[in-house]
């Protein structure tokens, strides 16, 4: 039995614990409220962005960088999450606006 907790109650969580370090967290979409995959668009408030994507690997959560380990403009990350959520409707976008470019979320990044 799939014991994870709906993502709409997850991102919920994780806004609210990030709101209460002073750190936004807004969804931008939203996707299937029980198994929607989110992507993180990081807005590092310094004009570049890095997108992180949701990878389940089994019991193990990870994020992919999607735009690659370098910061990019906003016009890029904005491109690569309109090509995801063409290929995947289902799909949840959050921006998180972090100077330190922290994702706010369980997983180690790949």
């Amino acid at each position: 039995m799939d014991d994870r907790l709906p993502t709409h109650l997850w991102v919920m969580a994780h806004i609210r614990a990030a709101d209460a370090q002073g750190v936004s967290i807004m969804v931008v979409r939203k996707g299937d409220p029980s198994r929607g995959t989110v992507i993180l668009k990081l807005n590092r408030l310094d004009r570049t962005f890095s997108v992180l994507v949701q990878v389940n690997d089994g019991d193990r959560l990870f994020w992919s960088r999607g735009t690659g380990p370098d910061p990019v403009p906003e016009a890029d990350a904005d491109a690569y999450i309109a090509r995801q959520t063409r290929y995947d409707p289902d799909v949840w976008v959050l921006e998180v606006e972090d100077r330190q470019g922290r994702h706010w979320f369980e997983g180690s990044i790949r």
